[in-house]
């Protein structure tokens, strides 16, 4: 079995507050296809905000594409959330209602006028964040499972935060 480093995320004991703040050991890699995935998943992040200063034209599209994707993202996060939770043998009632607030947020936000669209993305980064947040302390998940989502939760937050600057170019 593939190794990142040696050590153990619940080792340490202490809350993590940053992409590599809190390295521990005892950690698999995760799956190559899971990683593979994960990052081609940030291109959408990542493309509109470059589309929208090498071809102002398409700035319009490019940060509708980006604020749909970054609400599609932010629901597929609360269903598995919503997913882990339920695979415990006695699903925990809390787990459950919070993991349905991530799509209603989304929702929320992608009802706001295209004139809103700065708000938005900024808004959806926001929610990742907390997502981001809540996450990474789930119980039941791999070792590797905080490491990737925060590398994937950063660039899908940095995404949409330059999405959000281009918009206001």
């Amino acid at each position: 079995m593939r190794r990142l480093w040696s050590g153990s995320w619940q080792a340490t004991g202490r809350p993590y507050l940053g992409l590599m703040l809190s390295i521990s050991t005892d950690r698999t890699s995760p799956p190559a296809s899971v990683t593979t995935y994960g990052l081609l998943g940030l291109i959408p992040f990542l493309a509109p905000p470059l589309v929208s200063w090498v071809v102002p034209d398409w700035g319009p599209f490019a940060s509708r594409l980006l604020a749909l994707y970054g609400g599609l993202i932010l629901s597929f996060l609360g269903g598995a959330r919503w997913g882990l939770a339920n695979a415990r043998p006695a699903a925990p009632a809390g787990v459950i209602t919070l993991s349905m607030l991530p799509t209603l947020v989304g929702l929320a936000l992608l009802l706001l006028p295209a004139d809103m669209r700065r708000f938005q993305m900024v808004g959806l980064a926001a929610a990742l964040a907390a997502q981001w947040l809540w996450d990474i302390k789930a119980a039941g998940v791999p070792g590797w499972y905080p490491w990737l989502r925060s590398v994937l939760s950063a660039g899908a937050i940095i995404g949409l935060l330059a999405g959000a600057a281009a918009a206001a170019a």
